[in-house]
């Protein structure tokens, strides 16, 4: 829905620390300073949506994101945008959502000399909304004193 270049642009969430959620948009192109968007979500399998109950204001007063706290987000969570500039709804279909995880637990690391290997073993991070661990990506860096 190009909504005459008022719809929201670049729909980012990014997970913290499991649990906080923060989301951000870009004001459509030719949205007038009295364009107001207001973010409804809805997680998989469920009937009801929550409207964001704490908003990021830019200096006119426009909602350009929302935090969430708490939050438990799935693959498939649903977006829904729409702005008082218009009676339409606006589906934000394309969204990202990036997790910034913790460190991974328990890293143990064992060398034998003999042979010149080392094993090394951690328990995977905890995360909020990837439930298969062979989506993970871990990358070492060993450095030679």
């Amino acid at each position: 829905c190009s909504m005459n270049g008022t719809a929201i642009e670049n729909f980012v969430c990014v997970i913290f620390n499991v649990s906080f959620m923060n989301c951000t948009w870009h004001v459509g192109r030719n949205a007038t300073e009295d364009t107001q968007y207001f973010l409804y979500w809805r997680p998989p399998k469920k009937e009801d949506v929550t409207e964001c109950q704490n908003y990021i204001k830019d200096n006119c007063g426009r909602h350009t994101g929302c935090q969430f706290q708490n939050v438990a987000i799935e693959n498939s969570a649903y977006f829904l945008v729409n702005g008082s500039s218009s009676e339409k709804s606006i589906h934000v279909s394309d969204y990202i959502i990036v997790e910034k995880l913790t460190p991974p637990l328990n890293v143990t690391v064992n060398c034998t000399e003999a042979s010149h290997r080392c094993s090394i073993w951690w328990q995977p991070p905890r995360t909020s909304h990837v439930k298969i661990m062979n989506c993970f990506k871990y990358e070492i860096v060993i450095e030679n004193k």
